[in-house]
């Protein structure tokens, strides 16, 4: 093995392994097309052991005489947790680096009660005071609970507005659901024409506007798809999921012909479309499963960017396609060898006996790759309930329905092999969207096969879900929001964080420190592969 094959082992492996460590830790589906920017205000109260509303009172005017900074006092207001654990203190002392003035009010939080740590204040208005008080009554129904919070959702207080989106961003996407005539349709239409909101906001209101959107919205969404402005079309994924939310099975020729079919269609603005199109398929029923994979499949002529696919096909047991993903295995060059891992994972999770045969076949092509495919899994796990119970597999599999396992069964979903050669977000200044929108001159070629009935397969690894816990398939380059300011939020100090990061989100989310960070050692190692290859190997375009 080369040093190139090395580096393409070594990405490969730690996306995967870190996103499976990840992926065990998930315990519920929050936002799919928006994440949280920071803590909310309630896991915030929730996981500290101490917090107060106080006043600054005295605010050293420069370091002590050896140099360092000086501790600001602060006046405790109220107590809101932590009674026993201040002792009855009525000042703290902390290390404030902040431009207020003396008589400033401020939210601290704190944790250790043994030793109280306190984090960085958070300057309060009046009305930031009130929206606490709101916040620390509301009942623990999510629905009534996001029915407050959309009322903050562009709040001219910034803290308000993140603490607004996050509580959103962190929520269950059934719950979200739920909340659907409630929802202010009117107000999410004129957010959505700010192309002045960032792509993080605008990715939630694409979201709620799928749930309560009407025909008449589709227009103006499609238009939108089709703009050259990048600007405008920030959040391409969340964008497309609403469009097809509204339009249904009737929206997907256009997304094929711009972002699937067209070999113009950049990376970015296609794997937004692939993105679009697995979420719909695992959160909704509005488009049959068997068309959405129809879609998905047009990738395959695309060897390029056919490993983006596979895992989708295979954790829905759409097994119409072996001998194509045989094929793209055989003929993979420089430029697509990405395809070879999620190819063999594929097979692997095929119960046609003729892929036991391919795998056998493959493996005298190209071993490495099939080692590597058979390393990269060791945590076994289930493929998931998918939505559309109908929609198993295509031609082949429907042959050899009876003796198919069940949705819920464990069958592997190959993982697609990181194409290091493309960035993983969204380029600077340019957040998701269609561009070169060509028509598209590939044309789908994959034929029914027709297999005998399938033997039971034995459970293998699955690779990790974009957002949901219950399906199997892994996020390899979510369209990140690089170009557009996150929401200004509370800050907390680093001690505060540490012992957050561990605790359970207002969705019931939990995360395991010890993973995240093995997870995170695993990604950072990636990043460099990513980074080598993208100075050494080839462009996808």
């Amino acid at each position: 093995m080369n040093h190139r094959q090395w580096i393409a082992a070594i990405a490969a492996g730690a996306v995967l392994i870190a996103s499976a460590l990840l992926l065990t830790a998930r315990t519920s589906t929050a936002c799919p097309f928006c994440s949280a920017v920071s803590m909310t205000l309630a896991e915030e109260l929730k996981t500290s052991d101490a917090a107060v509303i106080a006043r600054l009172v005295d605010k050293p005017a420069a370091p002590d005489v050896a140099g360092a900074p000086t501790k600001s006092k602060f006046e405790i207001v109220r107590v809101l947790k932590g009674e026993a654990a201040l002792g009855g203190k009525k000042q703290i002392e902390l290390l404030f680096f902040g431009q207020q003035d003396a008589g400033t009010q401020f939210l601290i939080f704190g944790i250790d009660p043994k030793e109280l740590m306190w984090g960085t204040p958070t300057p309060l208005t009046e009305r930031g005071i009130e929206y606490l008080d709101k916040v620390a009554a509301l009942s623990a129904d999510p629905v009534d609970r996001l029915a407050f919070f959309q009322e903050y959702l562009e709040d001219e207080d910034s803290w308000l507005q993140s603490d607004a989106f996050n509580e959103f961003a962190t929520t269950a996407y059934p719950e979200v659901v739920k909340l659907k005539d409630r929802m202010h349709r009117d107000q999410l239409l004129k957010w959505i024409a700010d192309d002045k909101i960032p792509a993080s906001r605008r990715r939630l209101y694409f979201t709620m506007l799928g749930i309560c959107g009407k025909p008449e919205d589709v227009a103006m969404i499609e238009g939108l798809i089709k703009l050259d402005d990048r600007q405008v079309r920030t959040g391409l994924d969340a964008m497309i999921g609403c469009y097809l939310s509204l339009k249904g099975p009737d929206g997907l020729p256009l997304i094929d012909e711009m972002f699937l079919k067209n070999p113009k269609s950049e990376y970015v603005d296609t794997y937004a479309a692939i993105y679009a199109l697995r979420i719909l398929g695992q959160e909704t029923s509005v488009i049959p499963k068997e068309r959405l994979m129809a879609s998905m499949r047009l990738m395959l002529e695309r060897p390029t960017l056919a490993d983006m696919v596979i895992p989708d096909l295979a954790r829905w047991q759409d097994w119409s396609v072996v001998d194509k993903i045989v094929q793209l295995f055989k003929d993979a060059n420089e430029e697509s060898s990405w395809v070879r891992v999620p190819a063999v994972q594929y097979l692997r999770a095929c119960p046609l006996p003729v892929a036991q045969e391919h795998l056998v076949e493959l493996a005298k092509i190209d071993p490495d790759a099939v080692k590597r495919a058979n390393s990269y899994f060791p945590l076994a796990g289930s493929a998931g309930k998918d939505n559309n119970k109908d929609t198993a597999a295509t031609t082949t599999a429907d042959t050899a329905q009876a003796d198919s396992p069940a949705d819920d069964k464990a069958v592997a979903a190959p993982a697609a092999e990181p194409k290091t050669d493309t960035p993983a977000a969204e380029p600077k200044a340019e957040t998701p969207a269609p561009a070169n929108n060509s028509a598209a001159t590939d044309e789908k070629k994959d034929e029914p096969q027709s297999e005998p009935a399938p033997s039971e397969p034995a459970q293998v690894a699955t690779t990790p879900a974009a957002e949901p816990t219950d399906t199997a398939e892994i996020k390899a380059a979510t369209p990140a929001d690089a170009a557009s300011p996150a929401p200004q939020g509370k800050t907390s100090d680093q001690t505060t964080n540490t012992k957050a990061t561990g605790a359970k989100t207002a969705a019931g989310e939990a995360r395991s420190p010890v993973l995240a960070t093995f997870a995170l050692v695993l990604a950072v190692l990636a990043a460099g592969a990513v980074l080598f290859r993208m100075r050494r190997g080839p462009a996808l375009h």
